[in-house]
């Protein structure tokens, strides 16, 4: 299976998600991926570890169909192996801030004199521009200051998601900006950077709030799970569990009302319509707490399903795993690891195609596994690689 990039390579000098996961994304797709790590490994190797030697969760997902090498591109001779590296590259990924950029020498205008079609895919947390253009940050950093964690917490009580979105969604904003700038590429020769940062995708995420606050000024404050554009939206307790309920639209409403016996509410002055309805949230809450809380999680969900209501169970990852949906949608992709550890759940690639193949997971690669197989590839010799390894350049 070639895979619908194949023939392209990717050099990914990404650390944690954004970068690494950009990467991934084109691999998936056929794209040869060439991962570039320090030389006792990049620190997102061991996030979340789950293997004896402290390799990490994060890397198992990410680290899916690439090669290895090890490289110190700071010293000279590291400088040379990056320089031969990207000239038989077609996209560099990095996320740095431009000062890293530039101490790597993995700045546009250098590759571009490497290379001239040679795409640059840079993420950043704050962007090229602007007073922050030179802080580091992380995905909660960009979750904090987008207005996301204000609204997700309990009023006077910020929260975050659990979950690194900021991250991941700028991976899937890169590798679109990548697959763009690779089809301008076909069409006109012409390489080009391509940027994300964390804050523009927590914006982009969280931008109808901020319409709505300049156009209103309402100073909203955080609910937790209940939604406040629509109701009833939250997490209900159960006999047994907890499930998630959202009602959007005057059908689903209407639906809602005749299953739990509120058809008072569907002419009440505060229900006429779904942000009506948010803003009179908390009453017809309680409405949804009487009506739920005799039932278990399977009662309510069949009710619901039944009466055509969007709701699912809140689950733990242990649950998640054993969901019977996940299983047998293939969702979830049982692959390989090369540590001897069983097949691991990875998430598959998160499109499908009708006429498109992506790849069967290979498993994440050993550090610098690779290293001397491509150093040849790009024409050094064996007494090189040596000296580049006793250097501890590779």
């Amino acid at each position: 299976m070639a895979g619908i990039l194949a023939g392209l390579r990717v050099v990914d000098f990404g650390r944690y998600i954004s970068g690494p996961f950009c990467a991934t994304l084109l691999g998936d797709l056929g794209a040869e991926v060439i991962r570039v790590e320090k030389l006792n490994g990049s620190e997102d190797r061991y996030t979340v570890p789950i293997t004896p030697e402290g390799e990490g969760a994060y890397f198992a997902q990410l680290g899916r169909n690439k090669k290895s090498i090890t490289l110190n591109p700071a010293k000279p001779e590291g400088r040379a192996v990056t320089d031969r590296l990207i000239k038989t590259a077609d996209v560099v990924v990095v996320n740095l801030p431009a000062p890293s950029l530039e101490k790597m020498g993995l700045e546009y205008t250098r590759l571009k004199s490497l290379k001239p079609d040679i795409i640059l895919v840079v993420n950043s947390a704050f962007g090229s521009t602007g007073p922050y253009a030179q802080r580091g940050g992380f995905d909660t950093v960009a979750q904090a200051m987008s207005g996301n964690m204000h609204l997700s917490g309990e009023e006077g009580k910020p929260g975050k998601s659990f979950a690194p979105y900021c991250d991941f969604g700028t991976a899937a904003f890169s590798a679109f900006g990548a697959l763009a700038a690779i089809l301008h590429r076909f069409k006109t020769g012409e390489g080009q950077l391509v940027e994300g940062s964390l804050l523009s995708t927590a914006l982009t995420f969280n931008n109808a709030a901020l319409i709505e606050q300049a156009v209103h000024g309402l100073d909203r404050q955080g609910s937790g799970t209940r939604g406040q554009y629509n109701a009833p939206t939250d997490a209900f307790p159960t006999t047994d569990g907890w499930i998630m309920v959202q009602v959007v639209g005057q059908g689903i409403f209407e639906r809602w009302t005749r299953l739990t016996g509120a058809r008072h509410l569907e002419d009440h002055p505060q229900c006429r319509n779904d942000q009506d309805r948010g803003d009179f949230g908390k009453k017809i809450g309680t409405h949804m707490r009487t009506w739920i809380q005799s039932r278990t999680s399977e009662e309510a969900l069949t009710e619901l399903t039944e009466a055509g209501i969007p709701a699912g169970k809140i689950l733990n990852p242990a649950e998640v795993l054993s969901d019977h949906h996940i299983q047998e949608s293939g969702l979830i992709q049982m692959a390989d690891h090369n540590n001897g550890l069983p097949p691991l759940p990875i998430a598959e690639h998160p499109v499908s195609y009708s006429a498109t193949e992506t790849l069967q997971f290979s498993p994440p690669p050993p550090l610098g596994a690779h290293t001397t197989e491509l150093l040849t590839e790009l024409g050094f010799s064996e007494q090189e690689i040596m000296a580049l390894k006793e250097k501890r350049v590779v």
